[in-house]
């Protein structure tokens, strides 16, 4: 509501308090005989008298008019088959008034926003400056702005606000501004992982593709009747391409994942049951090192999660254990609660530890403590890369502790679900080995 509207009721009793008072006079002068026209001046100024009294009470508390409260002034420029079109958009809407408070905001806005943001001032529910100044913009008269912006906290975001004037000038709801938001991170996600992967294909894919053409130009030469060296040969071209199919499938795997890493997932999963799954699995591949797996046994431990790719998780961490640790030694699992409302699983295995240094680096994608090791057991460089994305879409963390020489111990933390009341809190003592 602007200053003028404000003022007017007190401009009309001022008027009017001007008139009585000159009616009143006209009174004075019926008391001496003044005739007819004072008579009627006399009753003109009762009537003004009358008036002034009753606008200088102010308006009912029980009112509804002008000064309604922000709420009824929403209710009233907002009719209820526009806010129900609003509510039913999937994409988030805010309506402010002409001070910039919001005066409607619907169900999508919540998620990105909160709660409870009617009646606040745009600049305590969205503080970002491109999208406040052409508020302040179009509120002064301007013409509607689109603008991008992005949130980089908790998971990057991308959004486009679309901010116009509502109604046409002179109407009630002129001074109104809409904001619409347009959700563009799937897009930006899109463009970059189909950048990245162009990229990182193209660097990681040259050298195993060098080594297979220059084996098969050998092959075509001098060693073309070398029975032995075409087996030798022919080994190495399996063990490149081999290398070249998994690098390819983890960079798809990882592209999947980042481009849905903003959508958190619904199901409910239980987390022992995850880890003895991805446990089990790997007992051939460790049987082969002879390496013995203990998985703690421990009670339901339900999470909020996605089972393949929580399975991905603990296979990639439990893989690098085998890999990267003593040949005839142990990975132990355990499980647990940290408190009331998270879940963990810690595997530790009994490698050569990471020097404490490198170990912010690891969940970088391609790499590698040791490059030529991890070559030669096949590794890609992208598997802790992959752990750390599927964490952020489940809204857990990795925690990596190492001591060089005794080993390392990989914890996952992930927020737990909802228990019955058949379901166990308590670990075992009992180790399930494999």
């Amino acid at each position: 509501m602007d200053e003028d509207f404000r003022m007017r009721p007190k401009r009309l009793r001022g008027t009017l308090l001007g008139l009585a008072a000159l009616g009143g006079a006209g009174m004075v002068g019926v008391a001496f005989g003044g005739g007819d026209a004072l008579l009627i001046a006399a009753v003109a100024a009762a009537v003004l008298i009358a008036l002034s009294l009753f606008l200088s009470r102010g308006p009912d508390k029980g009112s509804q008019g002008s000064l309604a409260a922000p709420k009824d002034t929403a209710t009233q420029l907002l009719p209820g088959v526009v806010r129900d079109i609003f509510e039913c958009l999937a994409d988030p809407v805010i309506v402010l008034g002409r001070s910039g408070h919001v005066i409607f905001a619907n169900r999508a806005s919540q998620s990105l926003l909160g709660a409870s943001v009617e009646r606040k001032h745009i600049s305590a529910v969205l503080r970002t400056p491109s999208v406040l100044e052409a508020v302040d913009h179009v509120l002064a008269g301007g013409e509607g702005e689109t603008v991008a912006f992005s949130f980089l906290v908790p998971v990057e975001r991308h959004y486009e606000a679309y901010v116009t004037r509502v109604g046409r000038d002179g109407s009630p709801d002129s001074g109104l501004v809409l904001i619409q938001l347009h959700d563009l991170t799937a897009i930006r996600r899109s463009e970059q992982m189909r950048a990245d992967f162009v990229a990182n294909a193209s660097h990681e894919l040259r050298t195993p593709l060098a080594a297979v053409s220059g084996f098969i130009d050998t092959l075509r030469g001098h060693a073309k009747d070398d029975a032995e060296a075409r087996e030798r040969f022919l080994e190495i071209m399996s063990v490149e391409t081999g290398r070249m199919r998994r690098l390819i499938d983890d960079l798809l795997s990882l592209t999947r994942i980042e481009l849905n890493e903003h959508n958190p997932p619904q199901g409910t999963v239980d987390l022992s049951v995850i880890v003895r799954d991805a446990a089990t699995a790997l007992g051939p591949l460790a049987s082969a090192d002879s390496v013995t797996i203990d998985v703690a046994k421990q009670g339901s431990l339900p999470v909020t999660g996605d089972r393949d790719e929580l399975i991905q998780v603990f296979q990639n961490l439990i893989h690098n254990a085998i890999k990267y640790g003593r040949s005839g030694g142990r990975v132990r699992i355990a499980l647990g609660r940290e408190g009331s409302d998270r879940v963990f699983a810690a595997v530790e295995d009994e490698g050569e530890g990471i020097p404490r240094e490198l170990i912010p680096r690891l969940t970088e994608r391609f790499y590698r403590v040791d490059v030529k090791r991890s070559r030669e057991r096949g590794g890609t460089g992208l598997g802790l890369a992959i752990v750390k994305h599927i964490l952020n879409r489940h809204q857990g963390r990795l925690q990596i502790e190492s001591t060089p020489g005794k080993g390392s111990t990989f914890t996952v933390f992930l927020p737990a679900a909802a228990l019955t009341s058949q379901e166990s809190l308590a670990p075992t003592a009992d180790v399930m080995k494999m």
